[in-house]
């Protein structure tokens, strides 16, 4: 099982990033799939999710209108677009995959934000 985030880096506040996931070792379609973040000293927190065929999805307070989540199921990924990119999105943001007890992490791609 993998989980392969990219599409990290260093922005300028107001840019943009798109983030992808690319998954393999299991059936992608079966999975909620979902992005978290962490900072420097914070915790892990949901960003946004969508549901395993991708007919919801659902964002924290702090992204929505400005992140948007999507899936390609045929891809096995999943992929964050981030717009209006504020100095505190800065973090390192991880993708996960879920279904009942079971689920899978990525390692993480930095996301920084600054000018």
């Amino acid at each position: 099982v993998q989980l392969v985030e990219s599409g990290g880096g260093l922005v300028q506040p107001g840019g943009s990033l798109r983030l992808s996931c690319a998954a393999s070792g299991f059936t992608f379609s079966d999975y909620r799939m979902s992005w978290y973040r962490q900072a420097p000293g914070k915790e892990r927190e949901l960003v946004a999710t969508i549901a395993s065929d991708g007919s919801s999805s659902g964002y924290a307070d702090f992204v929505k209108g400005r992140f948007t989540i999507s899936r390609d199921n045929a891809k096995n990924t999943v992929y964050l677009q981030m717009n209006s990119l504020k100095p505190e999105d800065t973090a390192a943001y991880y993708c996960s995959a879920a279904r009942g007890i079971f689920g899978f992490w990525g390692q993480g791609t930095q996301v920084t934000v600054s000018s």
